[in-house]
């Protein structure tokens, strides 16, 4: 009877205590999500106070050092990003410069790590390939738009090689990095348990240097970006790039805007879509919480 009772005093405690921290969560939860809401929030007024003042000073030809009154009102630009909407031309050279960014970052994406392995885990690799590279490096990309011209038989080969000189050598230099920055114990660990060089290679190297080469992917991006735009500036037929600057010479500066949005949208989404494939592909990383945007 002592024993039943005290049983049931266990119980009745145990379910007693157990109820309370199962709350914390969903009040967790309920924080988040409010947190959430106001950083969106935050986020769209600033956004929306920016315009509001765009609005106010070319509006008003406003001179205040800067010279807004040569510059169009959001009536403009909105009205002349509707125009765009509805011309072919306009997707003809979203998807230019679509097909010229992915296949310059997808090349450079395959190049950069697989350099960036090779010389942090040979170091006969790096002691031949380092010198070069790093000689190579500081230049910027656009500047080897010459070279491009006289090297490769068309300007869409130019111009794809310059975005992709562009993104590798943040992808080459990070991936390094991430490498070198591994713990040597989790190698000589697998090693003692009898693990091979293709063994520690898949299952410790590469899953190890995942959140450096995503580091390193992202800014490739926003370069690439930079490069193949200005190269479409430069030597190219479509693309939003030269749609930008033609519009520039004839003075539509309202198309001139419209480039620059494009450019910025484009830019964003390609640049989210690398850090959402990083971020599903590194899951198994411990986050903080609230560190999702």
């Amino acid at each position: 009877m002592t024993t039943e009772t005290e049983a049931g005093t266990a119980a009745g405690t145990t379910s007693w205590t157990a109820a309370p921290t199962a709350a914390p969560p969903v009040r967790s939860r309920a924080r988040g999500g409010a947190g959430k809401g106001r950083r969106w929030a935050v986020r769209a007024a600033s956004l929306l106070a920016v315009a509001a003042l765009w609005q106010l000073l070319t509006v008003t030809d406003a001179r205040l050092w800067l010279r807004f009154d040569r510059l169009p009102t959001l009536d403009e630009i909105a009205a002349r990003f509707a125009g765009q909407l509805s011309s072919p031309v306009y997707y003809l050279d979203l998807l230019q410069s679509l097909i010229r960014i992915l296949s310059g970052f997808g090349l450079a994406a395959v190049a950069g790590i697989t350099v960036g392995l090779l010389v942090a885990r040979s170091r006969g690799t790096g002691d031949a390939l380092l010198p070069l590279l790093e000689a190579v490096r500081p230049i910027p990309a656009i500047a080897l738009v010459p070279v491009a011209i006289l090297l490769f038989p068309t300007d869409e080969q130019g111009i794809v090689f310059i975005t992709f000189t562009a993104a590798f050598f943040p992808v080459m230099v990070s991936t390094r990095h991430a490498v070198r920055a591994l713990p040597t114990l989790w190698e000589d660990a697998v090693r003692t348990l009898g693990g091979g060089r293709r063994h520690v290679l898949w299952n410790v190297v590469l899953p190890g240097i995942l959140p450096g080469v995503f580091g390193g992917l992202s800014v490739g991006m926003g370069v690439a970006w930079i490069c193949v735009i200005s190269a479409e500036m430069i030597s190219g037929e479509f693309g939003v790039g030269y749609r930008t600057w033609m519009s520039y010479t004839i003075v539509d500066y309202p198309a001139v805007f419209v480039g620059m949005i494009t450019i910025g949208l484009l830019g964003w989404l390609t640049s989210a879509a690398v850090e959402l494939v990083g971020r599903r592909m590194t899951r198994w990383l411990p986050r903080a919480e609230g560190s999702k945007s």
